[in-house]
């Protein structure tokens, strides 16, 4: 009864492994069948005529998939009946038949038929430069660029650009510069050589120190693409009007955009401030080398705080004067702000005009401070701003001492009483 179970299995077996085998030989034959009939003349671009093999690389492919599967699969068959018949083989080695394997083309008949019809696997991926290649394979085609085409920021071109990497190195901010439009495409066609050191130079001849290099390229990056003879006739103008070199070097430091505006508008605004302000000669021009960015900037807001100081502040022609000269930043200040430090001075602290235009630089300072110092005073019964009266305080002294100078010598307090007041506020 056992011989007979075994005899069974075993020719069930070898039915399967017929099977397997079988199917594996049909896929053989029928794609040599393919790559026979593949096989011809092709046309080239010079008109002779090749005879070749063009099977697609998709149909190598698969070829070469499906016979690594059949042969992986036969080789693992025939392990596992090695393995698991091996108890039985000496039992029915007497009653059971031999069943030859079909036929299956050895490893050296497929190299001879690989031979034969010139199959090269191993070179599918290798295109020859007279292959026609379809649209899709041409647009996967890619080489890597030297350079982005595209991007959002600059850091992406630093490395490939000797402008770029020698601005960072001299501290330009290039992610400021970036934010603004087309200063990005504007510096990556500068050539360092040909139009940034020439600029460089004159600025190191106008006296402008190397440190402060950085800060006018970020602020002002179109000084670069500014002509040389531009420049120094700008340079040689404010000479003319009695700029010492050392005050230019100063400007130029302090207004980037100071060069970049013609003769002709520097003119307009050292005229406008002189007759506005009825200025002299050199009061003007000492007013503008304290504050250059008054012949950059637009005269607007300078026309508004003029009139705000005449008629809502109240001062008048020779007072607005005296306070300009003393303090520029009065022109250019906040509107808010200066009308709120005026009205604290004049309503609370009643102060006049006089004192404050005796002391401008208090329009100048932080109204936190002003305010909670006076009430410190107020509430120790010291605040008396009266030159007339005794135990006065002048407005200069109440505003830029330092706070442990003000508590000892103005309030006579001390530092932690004026903490501990400043909470209460």
């Amino acid at each position: 009864m056992a011989s007979t179970c075994a005899q069974l299995c075993l020719r069930c077996r070898g039915l399967l492994c017929s099977k397997t085998l079988t199917s594996t030989g049909q896929y053989y034959a029928q794609v040599r069948h393919c790559n026979t009939v593949t096989k011809v003349p092709t046309k080239i671009s010079n008109r002779l005529f090749m005879w070749g093999n063009h099977t697609a690389p998709q149909t190598r492919l698969r070829w070469k998939q499906h016979m690594c599967y059949y042969s992986d699969l036969t080789v693992k068959y025939l392990t596992s009946e090695a393995k698991e018949g091996k108890h039985t083989e000496d039992v029915v080695r007497t009653d059971v038949a031999v069943y030859p394997a079909p036929l299956l083309p050895t490893r050296d008949d497929v190299s001879t038929t690989e031979n034969q019809v010139s199959l090269d696997l191993d070179a599918v991926a290798e295109l020859s430069a007279l292959e026609e290649i379809t649209d899709e394979e041409a647009v996967g085609i890619s080489s890597p660029s030297v350079v982005p085409l595209a991007s959002t920021s600059l850091r992406d071109y630093v490395d490939k650009s000797e402008t770029l990497t020698k601005l960072v190195q001299l501290g330009v901010d290039l992610w400021k510069l970036e934010q603004r439009p087309h200063v990005g495409s504007m510096l990556l066609k500068l050539d360092f050589s040909k139009d940034v050191a020439p600029r460089l130079l004159f600025l190191k001849e106008v006296g402008v120190e190397d440190s402060r290099f950085g800060y006018i390229i970020t602020r002002n990056p179109f000084i670069l693409t500014e002509s040389l003879e531009n420049l120094q006739t700008r340079v040689n103008y404010l000479k003319s009007k009695k700029f010492s070199s050392e005050t230019i070097a100063s400007m130029v430091s302090r207004a980037p955009y100071l060069l970049n505006f013609s003769v002709k508008r520097l003119d307009n605004r050292l005229g406008f401030y002189q007759q506005q302000l009825s200025l002299s000669t050199s009061n003007t021009r000492n007013i503008v080398a304290r504050l250059p960015r008054l012949l950059c900037g637009s005269l607007e807001p300078v026309k508004e705080n003029l009139k705000v100081c005449e008629i809502e502040l109240g001062f008048k022609a020779n007072e607005i004067q005296h306070i300009v000269i003393t303090v520029p930043k009065v022109l250019t200040a906040n509107k808010r702000k200066l009308t709120q430090i005026f009205d604290f001075l004049h309503n609370t602290m009643k102060v006049p005009h006089h004192l404050i235009t005796k002391f401008p630089q208090v329009l100048n300072t932080k109204y936190l401070r002003l305010r909670e110092r006076h009430c410190f005073l107020e509430y120790l019964g010291k605040a008396q701003y009266d030159p007339a009266l005794p135990n006065y305080i002048s407005l200069d002294r109440l505003v830029f001492l330092p706070d442990e100078t003000f508590c000892t010598d103005l309030a006579l307090a001390t530092l932690e009483d004026y903490y501990l007041f400043q909470k209460t506020l």
